[in-house]
């Protein structure tokens, strides 16, 4: 059995992986099939090298017979493709077995290539596999561009990515008409989170605008719809760039514009960003154009409000400034937070100012310069990438995400300076981006995190947002180094790492309902009313949150089964429009929509969450809190919560993460 392609020139990783796994593949098929399974290791091993690298789904896929005649699926349900089910796919891939994944994975690429026609299979049609696999996508729409949850990034580590690899080639190699209408319901699910990061959503819009001018294509009149909103806020958002022309093309024609078409151009492409989250390229070209007209029509242009416009122009040679610099076609998005940003009116805060005026100026480390150019490449150039960053997460301090990253703690930092105390967080950013070095303090005595020797991530975080990438690595050391200069101290050492990490504003009072030492539930019912008499506006005296507060979270699978433990941020608690008391929180795990089991589904949009909130009614969210921070001194009324809100809320903690860590006896709740 010879390879089946063959790669002139030097070998890439890819080419010897592939090469491998045509020996393991070979020596299947000459094995005796009583014999083959002390083979399937081998095979096993080889295509899960295969998959994790770029092109390795297209090389699984062009041996997929060869694959399946050697004997691969031979004594199992992959051996039949015809009784296959597509709502079995999902859970295959998530089940968490590796070899479960890899042989899912592998029957997948069985049936693109037998709907490609590469594959005259004797048991099922090319027509029969193309349905199939249009249900597993549409079944699994979330696979196709969001990253890996929480509980993903748990469960599988590296193989959540060789999942999305492998969706995205098949959506790719089988077209997306077939499940178009719910994959728009999915990107504006998405977007309605105002994520800072884009880039994964306009990629598969990109893709989709090529894809929707095939005449073969029926998007139907909903999806057709859907569709023609995202991808005109992208190419063709105004008049004069609607069949995107391209940037030169598209700067003439604002040469030859009056002040009239220069409104129209202007209101057209703010509307399209503040209805979509996204923003065009074309968009960053008008506002370096408008620079040289007027402030009336950069205010049109960003779609600012009163306050927005007020800022513009009192502090209008700062404003033109950050335009000229980091507003480029490769930054575009950052026009977004510089909106948002005119909105808050933050600049009024006195240091933001000429602390802007600093990032402007600023020189970059070497180190810095190599981070961001190895992330984002070399145009812009990497002070105009890391300004254009700080401007995006100064406007959207709720879209920061913490990538494929176990630094929740670090995001949730960054997230809560740029709303509480964004000077705070331009210091941050000059410290990380200019000296390579961060000193915070821990109860008096200096952390630096170059001295520092390890934190939460083993790896160096690049899946991030300009900021994110070169602050949350310095964050992750000194937030490593406080936990482990609470070692030997009683308790959970979030206790003393949280005011001290995230600033003076964490409360100091501090509550958990585990044993640290056992992982049992403890002291349930005055964790529950505590935090009902600080948080719930009936048992609080209706005292709205002041300062958002960080907690932590159990979470939890679709299944309710525990999954680990997560900070977030909470915001504030508030009756929805169906009058529902629900707290609202910031979640830094870039896609807060999940499902939690047991009926616990986290709201994003809906229940008046304003954009980057989530949402649960009060009682789930506090089924899955274990962390939380209060002012010792404001006490509230723990006394007057109802029992049956306290049983109501621990049945929740019984079916879920706390199944396995209750105390002998059960728990049991007080009457109020």
């Amino acid at each position: 059995m010879k390879p089946i392609v063959d790669v002139p020139g030097e070998a890439t990783v890819l080419d010897k992986r592939l090469a491998s796994l045509d020996d393991a593949t070979r020596a299947m098929a000459q094995t005796p099939d009583f014999g083959k399974p002390t083979k399937l290791r081998r095979v096993l091993e080889q295509l899960r090298r295969v998959l994790l690298q770029p092109g390795g789904a297209a090389g699984v896929q062009a041996r997929a017979q060869a694959l399946e005649d050697a004997g691969l699926f031979l004594g199992t349900d992959w051996a039949s493709p015809e009784i296959l089910v597509p709502s079995f796919v999902g859970p295959g891939l998530h089940s968490g077995d590796a070899d479960t994944v890899v042989m899912e994975a592998t029957s997948e690429l069985r049936m693109l290539a037998v709907a490609r026609g590469g594959y005259a299979h004797p048991t099922i049609s090319a027509e029969d596999a193309h349905e199939f696999l249009s249900q597993v996508l549409a079944m699994n729409l979330e696979l196709l561009f969001t990253p890996p949850s929480e509980a993903e990034r748990t469960r599988q580590g590296r193989t959540a990515q060789l999942i999305r690899d492998l969706f995205r080639h098949v959506a790719e190699e089988i077209g997306y008409d077939s499940v178009l209408d719910k994959l728009v319901d999915e990107i504006w699910r998405i977007l309605r989170q105002r994520p800072i990061q884009v880039d994964q959503v306009k990629s598969l819009l990109t893709r989709i605008a090529i894809y929707r001018g095939d005449p073969d294509v029926d998007l139907g009149t909903s999806s057709g719809n859907g569709i023609d909103r995202l991808v005109t806020s992208l190419f063709g958002t105004t008049e004069a760039c609607r069949e995107d022309p391209g940037l030169e093309v598209f700067r003439s024609r604002l040469e030859a514009m009056d002040t009239g078409g220069l409104q129209y151009e202007a209101s057209g492409f703010a509307r399209a960003m503040h209805d979509t989250g996204l923003v065009s390229t074309y968009h960053a070209e008008l506002l370096q154009f408008l620079r040289h007209e007027s402030d009336y029509l950069i205010a049109e242009a960003l779609g600012l409000s009163d306050t927005g416009k007020n800022c513009l122009l009192r502090f209008r040679d700062l404003v033109h400034r950050l335009i000229e610099v980091a507003v480029t076609p490769q930054t575009a998005q950052c026009i977004y937070g510089l909106a948002l940003l005119l909105d808050r009116g933050i600049l009024y805060e006195p240091p933001v100012v000429p602390a802007l005026w600093r990032q402007i100026a600023l020189e970059l480390a070497p180190v810095a310069r190599e981070r961001l150019t190895e992330a984002f490449g070399t145009e812009p150039a990497p002070e105009a990438r890391l300004l254009a960053g700080v401007l995006s997460m100064l406007g959207q301090p709720l879209g920061i995400g913490q990538g494929d990253n176990p630094t929740c703690q670090s995001a949730r930092a960054l997230s809560m300076w740029a709303y509480n105390d964004p000077d705070y967080l331009l210091q941050m950013v000059v410290w990380a981006a200019r000296d390579d070095e961060i000193i915070m303090h821990f109860e008096g005595q200096p952390i630096s995190s170059q001295e520092s020797i390890s934190g939460v991530a083993t790896a160096m975080p690049i899946d991030l947002d300009p900021v994110s990438l070169l602050v949350v690595p310095h964050l992750d050391r000194i937030y490593g180094e406080m936990g482990r200069r609470c070692i030997g101290r009683p308790g959970d050492p979030h206790r003393w790492v949280n005011p001290e990490f995230h600033g003076w504003w964490a409360a100091r009072g501090f509550h958990i309902n585990v044993d640290v030492e056992t992982g049992n539930l403890v002291d349930l019912d005055d964790f529950l009313r505590v935090f009902h008499a600080s948080y719930h506006p009936s048992y609080n005296g209706g005292q709205p949150l002041i300062h958002p507060q960080p907690a932590g979270i159990a979470v939890t699978d679709s299944a309710a089964r525990y999954v680990g433990w997560h900070a977030i941020t909470i915001l504030r608690a508030a009756p929805d429009p169906q009058d529902v008391m629900r707290v609202y929180f910031y979640n830094p795990n870039n896609d807060s929509g999940q499902d939690w089991g047991d009926g616990v589904v986290v709201g994003t949009a809906g229940n008046g969450e304003r954009f980057g909130e989530a949402s649960l009614p009060f009682d789930q969210f506090a089924s899955r809190l274990y962390i939380f921070h209060v002012d010792p001194l404001e006490r509230g009324k723990p006394e007057k919560v109802p029992a049956a809100d306290i049983e109501r809320i621990t049945g929740y903690i019984e079916r879920s993460w706390g199944a396995d860590r209750l105390p002998a006896g059960g728990l049991q709740a007080t009457e109020g």
